[in-house]
C-alpha cells in the first residue's frame, strides 16, 4: 500500500489555479504551468478536464515504447473514477514539479561524493531535472499522480454536493460521472466549479478497491496512432519554409575539422548551404537525401586523436585490474577466508554495447523572434533546453522544447548533441531546419555501454557453501562521465569534480550478489578510456549480472550441486527472488541443467523488482549459439497494467539476448567500424525464441520493469550453452576465444 498524505503531497493554489500536486513541502513559486484551451480547466500540475468530457493527463516522462503514456494516466484515471475512453495524454512542460530526483540519483549519485542525498535531490528539483531512466517512472510519479486524481475527485464531488445540497462524502465517481444513487453528473458539467474548491486535510484514496483501473490491462493510449501512422515523431514535423540537414562529426571529441570540398557539395541537386564548426560540418538541402548526398561530396577531413581499438581497450581493462581499486561493498574478511585456500577463479568480459535504436538522433529547430523552438525526442528535456541555450548563447527562457515520441532510444535520448547542433543550424540559417543523423553517424558516435572485465574468485567449503566471494571489475566511471556531459554547469558537480576519483556507483550497480555468503568484497577498478560511454537499457546490471550469475553457475558445478537449488539455498533473505527461481524452473520444466540438457538459469533484482530466467539453447548449423526458449518469472510488486509489464519483459529479454550475439561496437584505425543495421548481428524474427513470461502476484509497491528483463537473460543463455556443449562462454557477445 502506498503511504500518501495531503500534508506531504499537496499545497492549495489560488482560485482558478486548482491544486499544485507534488512531493515534500514545495515552495509556493513552483506553480503548475499546464496550458489550457478556453474550454479546459486545470486541476493542478497533472490534470485537465474539458467541457467535452475529455480528460488530459500531463506526463513528465518520455514515451519511447515502455508505456508511460498509458500507465501514468491510468494511475490518475483510477483515483479519479474516469472513463478510460475519455482519457488523453500530453507531454508535461519543463518545471520543477516534474523533476525526477530518483532517476538523477540512479544516474549521477556517485558523481557527488560526500554530498547528502537530500541536498542533491533539492538542487536537482530546483533545476527541473526531468529524466526518464532507471525504471523510475511509476516509482517516482505514482504518489503525486494518485494525489492528483484523488484531489480532483474530491473537488468534483464537492461541486456536485453543492448542487444537490448533500454531504460530498456520500458521493462517489464512476465512468466519468459523480454518482449518488440514481443521480449522476458528468465531470465536464462540474469542472469549472470544482477547480476553485478546497481539499480536505486527509485525502481519501481508492487504491486497493475492487473494480478499479489499477491492475487492469487497459488499452495503450499510444498504440492506435502508431498503428495507423498518425503518431508524430521528429521526422514527421513539417514547418513552413523548412530545410533538411545531414551532419558529419569529428571522430573524436578533441579532433577538429580541417577541410571539406564545398564546391563538390554545391553541385548536388537540391543543395542549399554548408554550415561548419570546429567539430562538425552539415549539409543543408531541400530534402534529407540531397543533404546526405551533399555531405558525401563534401568529404570532410578531420585531424586529432582517434578512438582506441579493441586491443587497446583490452589492455586498458587488464591494466586497471592489475592496479589498486576501490572497495564498494562487502561483508566479513575475505582475505582471511582466502588465506591458504584453493580458490575457484574465472574471468569475464563484455564489449562496448550499442544502443542501435530504430530512430537515429534527430531534432527540428526554428529560430524566430529571438526565440528557439525545438521538437526533439528526449529523455532529459530540461537538459536539452539548457544545452540548446548554451550552444547559441541565449537564456534558457528563450528556448521552448516540444517533447516528441521516441522510436526506441534505450538511453541514447539522454544525450544532447543533436539538440546543440540543430540550435546552431537554426540560428545560422534563420529558417526552420530538421537535422537527422544518418545510421552510420549514429553508430559511429554512439556513447556505448562501457566495456568491462571481471576477475571473480571464491572459496568453497567441502559441502559447497561459499565461504568467500571477491569480484574485481574494471570499467569506466560512466556515472561521472554522464554527469559531466549532462550537468556541465551543476555547482555541486563542479565542486565534486575536484575531489579525488573513487568508485562509481552507477558503473558498479548490481555487482553485489543477492546471495548470503560468509565474506565478500566487491571492487571497482576505474578505467580511463578515451571512449565516450553512456547509459544503455539495463544499465551496469547488464554486465554485472552476467559476471555474477555465470560465476555462480560455475561454483555450483564445482560444488557438484544442481544450479537452481544451489541458488535458492542462499536466498533466505530474498524470498521474492527465490520464488521467481522456483516458478521459472517449474514453468520451464527444469531438469537440473545436466550435461546435454541445454538448460541454464539465472536471476537478478533491480529497481525493487525480481526476475529469474530459464533458457534453452544449443548450437546452430554453423556452430554458433542458438536460443530456443526463454521462460521468465517476474515479481514486480503491485501491478498498474499487467499487459505493459509483460510487453516490457518480453522486449527486454530479446534486447538482452541480442547482446549475446551482436550489438557490440568495434573500432579499427581510430574509427567505429559498423555503419549499417545489418552489420550489428541483431536477432531477426526467425531467430526469436519461444518466450513465456509469468507475472507473480505481489502486494509490494510497484517496482521498475523497463530494464528488468535485460540483466538475467545473457547469463541464463551462457549457462544453457555450457549445459548443451560443455563450453563456457565468458565474453559478450559470445565468442569461443
Amino acid at each position: 500500500m502506498v503511504e500518501i498524505t495531503r500534508r506531504n503531497l499537496l499545497v492549495s493554489g489560488g482560485v482558478g489555479v486548482g491544486l499544485v500536486v507534488a512531493w515534500a513541502a514545495w515552495p509556493r513559486t513552483y506553480l503548475p504551468r499546464l496550458a489550457t484551451a478556453p474550454d479546459e480547466h486545470a486541476f493542478g500540475a497533472y490534470l485537465k478536464i474539458a467541457r467535452s468530457g475529455q480528460i488530459m493527463v500531463a506526463v513528465p516522462q518520455c514515451e519511447h515504447g515502455q508505456g508511460v503514456y498509458t500507465t501514468l494516466p491510468q494511475i490518475v484515471a483510477d483515483e479519479l473514477g474516469a472513463d478510460w475512453r475519455t482519457v488523453g495524454v500530453e507531454a508535461a512542460p519543463i518545471a520543477p514539479l516534474y523533476a525526477n530526483p530518483l532517476a538523477a540519483e540512479w544516474l549521477f549519485g556517485a558523481a557527488f561524493p560526500g554530498v547528502p542525498d537530500g541536498v542533491r535531490d533539492e538542487l536537482w528539483t530546483r533545476q527541473a531535472l526531468m529524466l526518464t531512466a532507471g525504471s523510475t517512472s511509476v516509482r517516482r510519479f505514482e504518489a503525486p499522480l494518485r494525489a492528483a486524481g484523488a484531489a480532483a475527485r474530491v473537488l468534483l464531488c464537492q461541486a456536485a454536493a453543492a448542487r444537490w445540497d448533500v454531504d460530498w462524502r456520500d458521493l462517489t465517481t464512476a465512468d466519468g460521472f459523480v454518482v449518488q444513487g440514481n443521480r449522476r453528473l458528468r465531470f465536464a458539467e462540474l469542472a469549472e466549479a470544482a477547480a476553485s474548491g478546497s481539499v480536505p486535510d486527509d485525502l481519501p484514496y481508492r487504491i486497493g478497491e475492487e473494480g478499479r483501473l489499477t491492475g487492469q490491462s487497459v488499452p495503450r493510449l499510444d498504440v492506435p496512432a502508431k498503428v495507423d501512422g498518425s503518431a508524430n515523431f521528429v521526422a514527421d514535423v513539417r514547418l513552413p519554409d523548412m530545410v533538411f540537414a545531414s551532419i558529419r562529426q569529428a571522430p573524436h571529441r578533441d579532433a577538429r575539422l580541417i577541410g571539406a570540398d564545398v564546391a563538390a557539395a554545391e553541385r548536388v541537386p537540391g543543395m542549399l548551404h554548408v554550415v561548419r564548426t570546429d567539430r562538425w560540418v552539415a549539409a543543408v538541402a531541400r530534402d534529407w537525401w540531397a543533404a546526405n548526398r551533399a555531405l558525401g561530396a563534401l568529404a570532410p577531413r578531420f585531424e586529432g586523436p582517434v578512438a582506441p581499438d579493441g586491443a587497446a581497450i583490452a589492455r586498458a581493462l587488464d591494466a586497471a585490474l592489475d592496479s589498486e581499486g576501490h572497495r564498494v561493498a562487502g561483508v566479513g574478511d575475505v582475505d582471511a577466508a582466502f588465506a591458504g585456500a584453493r580458490l575457484v577463479e574465472a574471468e569475464y568480459s563484455v564489449a562496448p554495447a550499442l544502443h542501435a535504436a530504430v530512430e537515429p538522433p534527430a531534432a527540428t529547430a526554428q529560430w524566430q523572434n529571438e526565440r528557439l523552438e525545438l521538437w526533439v525526442a528526449t529523455q532529459a528535456p530540461s537538459r536539452a533546453r539548457a544545452a540548446a541555450a548554451a550552444a547559441i548563447g541565449v537564456a534558457e527562457a528563450q528556448v521552448i522544447v516540444h517533447p516528441m515520441l521516441a522510436g526506441g532510444s534505450f538511453g541514447a535520448a539522454l544525450e544532447t548533441d543533436v539538440v546543440r547542433q540543430a540550435a546552431v543550424l537554426a540560428r545560422a540559417l534563420r529558417r526552420p531546419v530538421q537535422l537527422a543523423w544518418s545510421r552510420g553517424e549514429a553508430l559511429m558516435h554512439d556513447p556505448v555501454r562501457a566495456p568491462a572485465k571481471a576477475r571473480m574468485a571464491a572459496r568453497l567449503a567441502a559441502n559447497g557453501t561459499i565461504l568467500g566471494w571477491r569480484a574485481r571489475i574494471a570499467v569506466p566511471a560512466t556515472g561521472r562521465e554522464l554527469a559531466a556531459r549532462l550537468l556541465p554547469d551543476d555547482p555541486l558537480r563542479r565542486v565534486a569534480a575536484a575531489w579525488p576519483g573513487g568508485a562509481d556507483g552507477y558503473a558498479m550497480r548490481g555487482a553485489v550478489p543477492p546471495y548470503k555468503v560468509a565474506a565478500s568484497a566487491i571492487w571497482h577498478h576505474p578505467v580511463a578510456l578515451d571512449l565516450p560511454t553512456g547509459h544503455l537499457r539495463g544499465g551496469a546490471d547488464g554486465y554485472t549480472a552476467f559476471f555474477t550469475e555465470c560465476f555462480l553457475d560455475e561454483l555450483a558445478r564445482v560444488a557438484g550441486s544442481e544450479p537452481m537449488s544451489y541458488r535458492v539455498a542462499m536466498l533466505g533473505e530474498q524470498p521474492r527472488l527465490a520464488r521467481c527461481l522456483t516458478t521459472a524452473a517449474a514453468l520451464g520444466g527444469w531438469n537440473g541443467g545436466i550435461a546435454g540438457s541445454g538448460q541454464g538459469i539465472a536471476c537478478h533484482t533491480m529497481a525493487g523488482s525480481a526476475i529469474a530466467v530459464l533458457a534453452e539453447a544449443g548450437s546452430d548449423a554453423a556452430g554458433g549459439p542458438r536460443v530456443d526458449r526463454l521462460v521468465a518469472a517476474v515479481d514486480y510488486g503491485r501491478a498498474i497494467n499487467p499487459d505493459i509489464v509483460r510487453q516490457q519483459i518480453e522486449g527486454a529479454l530479446v534486447f538482452g539476448a541480442a547482446t549475446t550475439r551482436g550489438a557490440a561496437a568495434h573500432y579499427a584505425d581510430g574509427l567505429a567500424t559498423l555503419r549499417r543495421y545489418g552489420e550489428l548481428g541483431l536477432p531477426i524474427l526467425a531467430d526469436t525464441p519461444e518466450i513465456t513470461v509469468e507475472l507473480i502476484a505481489s502486494a509490494a509497491d510497484p517496482g521498475g520493469v523497463g530494464d528488468l528483463g535485460v540483466p538475467a537473460v545473457a547469463p541464463a543463455i551462457a549457462n544453457a550453452l555450457f549445459a548443451a556443449g560443455g563450453t563456457r562462454w565468458r565474453h559478450l557477445p559470445f565468442r569461443s576465444a
